[in-house]
C-alpha cells in the first residue's frame, strides 16, 4: 500500500471522517479563491508560482543559473524547431496543474498539446518535459513538491540540473513513477519524450561544447 493509500485509509477509519472532509472543503474553498486573486494579480514581468495555497515570488538568479537554462533552452528549441516536433518555453511559462501553479525554467510541448495554444495563452497545460536548474532557493521543491506533482500529473521526462555542479539527473515516467535514467556531468543524454533529441551533457554547462552541439544538430 502506498503511502497516500495509507493516508485515505486512517482518515476513512477515523471518527472524525466528517468533520475531516467539511475543514478540507472549507481550506480547498479559500484556496481556491487565493488562487483566482493570484491569476488576476500576475504579471508578465514577475517570476511567481503558486503552491500549497501560497504566491512564491521568486528573486533574481545568478548568472551561471540564467546561462546553463539559456544553453539547455537553445539547444530544444533548436532541435524541436528543425523536426517541427511542437513548442519550447523558458520561465515565465505559468504550467497550470490540479492544485499548484509553476514557472520551471524550460519546458517542452509536443505537437498535440501545442495545438491547444495561442499568442495570447498565458496558461499553458501540464508540459511533456520539465527542466529545472537548481537554485538554493528552489531545490527543496524541485526535489519535493514539484518532483511528486510531475510525476503524479504525467510530465513525461523531467530533468533536474545542478549548475553548480555540472550534474544532470533525467527522470522519465514509466508507469506511474520516475524512473532515474541518468545522473551524471558526462555523457550522452537522450530524451525519451523528445523524439530522437540526443546530446553530450558537457553541452549543458560548456559554450564552446554548447557551439559544438548546435552545430552538428544544424548539419
Amino acid at each position: 500500500m502506498s503511502t497516500h493509500e495509507q493516508m485515505l485509509a486512517e482518515i476513512r477509519r477515523s471518527p472524525r471522517l466528517p468533520e475531516i472532509v467539511d475543514e478540507l472543503q472549507a481550506d480547498l474553498r479559500k484556496e481556491n479563491e487565493r488562487r483566482k486573486q493570484f491569476y488576476q494579480e500576475m504579471t508578465p514581468d514577475e517570476k511567481v508560482e503558486f503552491i500549497d495555497g501560497e504566491v512564491l515570488l521568486h528573486s533574481p538568479a545568478k548568472l551561471m543559473h540564467l546561462t546553463v537554462t539559456k544553453w539547455i533552452a537553445v539547444l530544444l528549441n533548436t532541435y524541436v524547431d528543425l523536426h517541427e516536433l511542437g513548442v519550447v518555453a523558458v520561465e515565465k511559462c505559468l504550467v497550470v496543474f490540479p492544485r499548484n501553479d509553476y514557472e520551471p525554467d524550460v519546458v517542452f510541448f509536443s505537437n498535440a498539446k501545442a495545438a491547444s495554444l495561442s499568442p495570447d495563452t498565458m496558461k499553458f497545460p501540464v508540459p511533456d518535459l520539465v527542466v529545472e536548474v537548481l537554485s538554493k532557493s528552489t531545490q527543496d521543491r524541485d526535489r519535493g513538491v514539484k518532483f511528486e506533482d510531475y510525476q503524479n500529473n504525467g510530465v513525461g521526462e523531467y530533468w533536474i540540473v545542478d549548475a553548480d555542479r555540472g550534474l544532470v539527473e533525467q527522470y522519465v515516467l514509466v508507469g506511474e513513477t520516475y524512473e532515474l535514467r541518468m545522473k551524471s556531468a558526462t555523457g550522452l543524454l537522450q530524451s525519451q519524450v523528445i523524439q530522437g533529441f540526443a546530446t553530450e551533457v558537457s553541452a549543458f554547462f560548456d559554450k564552446q561544447e554548447n557551439m559544438a552541439a548546435l552545430r552538428k544538430m544544424m548539419s
